[in-house]
């Protein structure tokens, strides 16, 4: 039982997520509610501090979200995060929030009035990250103003003694230079919270969930081979033995070699219980035509339940469908207030009339996170370090249509990009690097042929959480490898471009 708890209220915020992810970088565990949470609930979670965090709304908004005030009546130690600040000053008697007469948007200098509480040890000047249009005009009875910057008057307000805080800024972001001992200084200091979650505490609070939601029920996960399926199938293997059964569905999408791959590792390494189902034919089949990204997404997620369904009836009381979602496909898919950037094959593609309940034992784990409990869980390398792979596999990386010809083309490709990043020692530095089939051609010269051939656009990003992204710079010695084999081994290629642009404004795949 983890009894050692921070609480992040969510208001819709972009950075909600990166919140939770900070807390847990100090090795204490964190979990992310709604808003709406019941100041009863809240008592039963019992955590030792709450984060109120951002939001895109104004407080001054008659549909705003709120909290109930007597949250701040609870004895728990608070701090409120840019839209969480503003909150908690017109929630409580004496405060009060104004549109600011000049918005202030990006890097900021902090000017410290009183080195109190969060602010222990902070440098004056040092650089934060501001994103707000309103602004706290008055601080509730009992705060004090600890500091500001050149536009924002009330930059951080302190109630010392109840342990209340509320920043302006975003200490979350990397942008915020001293954003972690921030951090750091309210939950050690102020909430004397204890470094004591790991990724063993984690895994064994998982078994013990996984064998409590099953009992004596089958379960069949949707093992893709990457490394969220991956890893969720181990954990939970480890919970429930022979009553898990893996389906392996090659729907023809994946990247080269990689269907014997998955089938090697899991069948003969591990010995966990694999079927495999050719579903190449079915896939490009219902995929015939469609260009738009979303419809993709849905026809692939509603095939691979499909097939799921299919095979349950060979697994005699399976009811519980594994999936490998992890936190930031469910962020992206969007909530009430945060908008949606893309659905997920693990959140979106579901259709309604699905038979199966969901197990989904990484929903609320970054990718680290993720590759943490693999290694813990004993899977190899060459699985837990594999680059992330998306559901509908390189259906979104060929814009357009889909045929064979084409992923022919694109799995050549992208496995010569793949195999000159390995040689480069780089691969376990990139996030993800790729490469993306669009739907054009141009004019190219081979030896005295004009040719008129498919250009390849390659991409590498580096990232912590897949949430924000900077592309890599590669070598330019790399680049033109890269670029040298593909045109020279790809026939149908006849020019390489290179993908520069990071997340935001972005997203990392192109689909």
């Amino acid at each position: 039982m983890i009894n050692n708890k921070v609480l992040v209220l969510d208001f819709g915020g972009q950075y909600s997520q990166l919140i939770a992810r900070r807390v847990r970088e100090f090795n204490i565990y964190s979990l992310i509610k709604s808003y709406k949470t019941s100041i009863k609930e809240i008592k039963e979670i019992n955590p030792v501090a709450i984060i109120l965090s951002g939001g895109p709304k104004s407080v001054k908004n008659e549909n705003a979200p709120k909290v109930d005030p007597a949250i701040f009546e609870l004895k728990i130690p608070i701090l409120g995060i840019c839209y969480g600040m503003q909150l908690m000053a017109s929630s409580m008697p004496g405060g009060k929030v104004k549109k600011a007469k000049q918005g202030e948007y990006g890097k900021a200098k902090l000017k410290i009035k009183n080195k109190l509480g969060l602010l222990k040890d902070i440098d004056n000047d040092t650089q934060v990250w501001m994103s707000h249009g309103d602004q706290v005009e008055s601080m509730p009875d009992g705060f004090y103003n600890i500091a500001h910057t050149n536009v924002t008057e009330v930059a951080v307000m302190a109630d010392i003694k109840k342990k209340l805080y509320g920043v302006q800024f975003h200490p979350e972001v990397l942008h915020t230079l001293k954003g972690k001992e921030i951090l750091h200084n309210f939950l050690f200091v102020e909430s004397k919270a204890k470094a004591d979650w790991t990724m063993v505490d984690y895994i064994s609070e998982e078994v013990l969930n996984i064998k409590k939601q099953v009992k004596n029920k089958k379960v069949i996960c949707g093992l893709s081979g990457g490394v969220d399926s991956s890893v969720a199938s181990a954990l939970v293997y480890k919970a429930i033995k022979e009553q898990l059964t893996c389906i392996f569905v090659d729907h023809g999408l994946l990247r080269k070699g990689e269907a014997k791959e998955v089938r090697r590792t899991f069948s003969e390494e591990f010995n966990i219980p694999l079927i495999y189902v050719d579903g190449k034919k079915r896939f490009l089949e219902n995929l015939k035509g469609v260009v738009d990204p979303e419809e993709k997404r849905k026809i692939i997620g509603r095939e691979f339940i499909r097939v799921f369904e299919e095979e349950a009836k060979k697994v005699e009381n399976a009811e519980y469908l594994v999936q490998g979602t992890i936190y930031s496909d469910v962020i992206e898919s969007g909530n009430e207030h945060a908008a949606t950037i893309k659905s997920h094959h693990n959140v979106g593609g579901l259709p309604e009339d699905m038979d199966f309940k969901l197990i989904e034992p990484l929903r609320m784990l970054f990718k680290d996170e993720v590759r943490k409990i693999g290694e813990v869980l004993g899977l190899p390398d060459n699985i837990v370090w594999r680059q992330p792979f998306p559901g509908p596999g390189l259906a979104i990386r060929i814009i357009g249509d889909i045929d064979e010809k084409k992923l022919s083309i694109l799995k050549e490709a992208d496995a010569i990009l793949r195999e000159e990043i390995r040689n480069a020692g780089l691969y376990r530095d990139i996030w993800q690097s790729f490469a993306v089939l669009p739907d054009l051609k141009s004019v190219g010269v081979m030896g005295d042929d004009r040719t008129y051939g498919y250009p390849i656009i390659i991409r590498a990003v580096r990232s912590d959480d897949a949430m924000t992204a900077d592309w890599v710079h590669l070598p330019y010695d790399l680049l033109e490898n890269i670029s040298n084999r593909i045109v020279n081994e790809v026939k149908e290629i006849n020019r390489v471009v290179y993908d520069i642009t990071s997340k935001p404004p972005a997203t990392i795949e192109w689909e």
